[in-house]
């Protein structure tokens, strides 16, 4: 609808018609004429003729209908004037230097709008807290409305700027509405439209069609009105599933507790609350009707990745299942689970639409990419129907290569080592290669675990030579457990002692150490290992220095590094070569979302050196940096 064919009759009649005081106001409610009468054709061009300006449509159109208008912000602008009021602003405070100087050697057009519109605003308002209403003629659009900026003297912010006049006034009519949202006496035909929309939102998200839910929850969010606020972020924060989303008081229903406190806790539990920490979130959750040991117990557990999703029903029994394959890293086949299971997925009461509680289990939350959160929106659950949406793919290549490419926000590892072991279950690898006493971890994201760890000057009875992994574990689809360390503080060096062995004490184990850093010009030259044993005895293994090749054993013909090594090529071409012949002749495989997003447990394993010789001599060298 165009600015020149709006109904200002209609619109304002509805304002002044559903006009009630603000919620915090006592006392007798007094009947406020909002407006004026209407300037007649003869007093608008005559206040344009004196401005020197044709005014923009929607405001001749407004000023038609009334001249002048109560706009009763709780802090801001207080009334419009009319023909006689208006004038332009001429900037008596100086404002354009202010902004001018800020603008750099590249300034943004609407920088340089903004700059210039002090001088050439026309001021609209008669009554305000600190505030101006002005209209810029210099910022216009293509049916001659001029942009509208609200500023708030006293807020030090940048004014807010609405492209029409018309525009303003219908954010105006929200906010008045959004104010008086809570009275239980604020009821009209508006708000009536309003709370429609929100049910008719709730069923269409249910139904998978989130897209058309969203634009009726955002208006009736503009309107305050209650619900939409709380479904509304429902579908944004599964859009965006590492972004932090505030739920309110649905946080102490007993119905949804289970679901939203964990979410709530994500924050804190992650180190990102700053507001005063844990004492200040806590006294947030307790202000809202949780009681603090309920909200006390689930911060820790988040915090110490011992959380679990755990939902009643089909769903939570699928949940359990994805559970079980996401925690030894198979993030596909878990995610396969739960997408099947989804349309099982129950509300526990109308304010819940979607499965938000998966976002906080430290095992399956990472798994909720953005695509596919925008899946589970997608799909008809909780009793409606509607078509399922297009499966988003598989997160995870085939085989070994990627070690060798650009993962989650880095080039690539510095470095690599795991260690399979055929057809047992990861939880015996502590007993096969762990240190003494060593047991799995809780799920935690394994890079920070690594770089977390002790160093062995810091742990008592640990030798310096020592090279102790701190190893994520889990299995592949082809069989194989694996310990697997792609944070290495140790380079590849002549004491290694591959831990292929000990390993394969159950059956077949495979070592692999990839160390493609120099710590210095001419040292700990690059080097790529491989061994492999079978009950308690090396099989075969080799390792590639600076292109120089030491052997033991039958190396099958698939994995010679003689004939997988071309001088003509990289390092980089060589290296995913070797890893391809391992994926094809072995079978070897790692689930690179595990690895480098998910959360994995962990242990600690005996040390990939021997003790030095006699004659040998082992250095230690620590770097400390001094603040000047």
């Amino acid at each position: 609808m165009s600015s020149e064919s709006f109904n200002w009759h209609g619109f304002l009649g509805r304002w002044q018609q559903e006009w009630v005081p603000r919620a915090d106001e006592d006392g007798e409610q007094i009947l406020v004429r909002l407006g004026r009468p209407g300037a007649d054709e003869a007093a608008i061009a005559a206040a344009e003729e004196r401005l020197g300006q044709r005014l923009p449509p929607s405001y001749r159109g407004f000023l038609a209908v009334t001249d002048g208008w109560h706009v009763d912000q709780t802090a801001g602008i207080y009334q419009l004037g009319g023909t006689s009021d208006i004038d332009w602003f001429q900037d008596p405070y100086d404002m354009t230097r202010l902004y001018e100087q800020d603008l750099g050697d590249n300034p943004r057009r609407e920088d340089i709008l903004l700059a210039g519109m002090w001088r050439r605003a026309l001021r609209l308002e008669t009554a305000s807290d600190m505030s101006y209403a002005l209209l810029d003629p210099g910022d216009s659009d293509q049916d001659g409305e001029w942009a509208l900026y609200i500023y708030k003297g006293w807020s030090g912010e940048l004014p807010d700027r609405y492209p029409s006049f018309r525009a303003y006034m219908e954010a105006m009519y929200r906010g008045f509405h959004s104010d008086r949202a809570d009275r239980p006496d604020f009821v009209n035909a508006t708000t009536r439209a309003q709370d429609a929309h929100v049910e008719q939102a709730r069923l269409l998200a249910l139904r998978g069609r989130y897209v058309e839910a969203m634009p009726l929850l955002e208006e009736a969010v503009s309107f305050g009105r209650p619900r939409s606020a709380v479904l509304l972020n429902q579908l944004r924060h599964l859009l965006a599933p590492r972004e932090s989303r505030d739920y309110g008081t649905l946080v102490a229903d007993l119905r949804y507790l289970p679901e939203i406190l964990p979410v709530q806790a994500m924050m804190p539990a992650r180190g990102q609350w700053r507001l005063g920490g844990d004492e200040h979130w806590l006294g947030m959750m307790t202000a809202r009707g949780v009681a603090r040991v309920t909200a006390e117990g689930v911060l820790s557990a988040m915090r110490d990745g011992t959380h679990r999703y755990a939902p009643p029903g089909p769903w939570g029994r699928a949940v359990a299942e994805a559970w079980e394959a996401a925690r030894w890293g198979a993030a596909d086949a878990a995610w396969r689970v739960l997408r099947d299971a989804l349309p099982l997925w129950e509300a526990p009461g109308p304010l819940l639409i979607a499965p938000l509680g998966v976002l906080a289990d430290p095992v399956l939350g990472p798994l909720i990419t953005p695509e596919r959160g925008r899946e589970i929106l997608a799909t008809p659950r909780a009793g409606e129907t509607g078509p399922a949406p297009e499966p988003v793919p598989d997160l995870d290549p085939p085989g070994l290569t990627w070690l060798a490419e650009p993962v989650a926000n880095r080039q690539r590892f510095d470095g690599y080592r795991c260690v399979w072991v055929e057809g047992i279950d990861p939880a015996r690898l502590p007993a096969l290669i762990g240190e003494e006493g060593a047991e799995l971890s809780a799920p935690v994201d394994p890079q920070r675990a690594s770089w977390r760890a002790p160093r062995p000057h810091e742990r008592d009875g640990v030798e310096l030579w020592e090279d102790r992994a701190v190893v994520a574990v889990g299995c592949t689809g082809e069989g194989w457990a694996f310990a697997f360390d792609g944070h290495s503080h140790h380079s590849f060096n002549e004491l290694f002692l591959s831990p292929a062995a000990a390993a394969s004490s159950s059956g077949r184990a495979v070592v692999v150490w990839s160390d493609p850093r120099r710590s210095s010009p001419g040292d700990h030259p690059a080097a790529f290992h491989l061994s492999v044993a079978e009950q308690g005895e090396e099989l075969y293994a080799f390792t590639v220095r600076d292109k120089r090749i030491q052997r033991f054993g039958a190396i099958p013909k698939a994995l010679d590094p003689a004939r997988l090594l071309r001088p003509e090529d990289t390092a980089l071409d060589n290296e995913k070569r070797m890893l391809e012949a391992l994926h094809a002749e072995l079978g070897l495989s790692l689930p690179r979302f595990a690895l480098t997003q998910g959360r994995l447990r962990t242990f600690t394993t005996r040390s990939w050196t021997r003790t030095p010789r006699t004659g040998e001599r082992f250095a230690y060298l620590s770097f400390v940096r001094h603040r000047p």
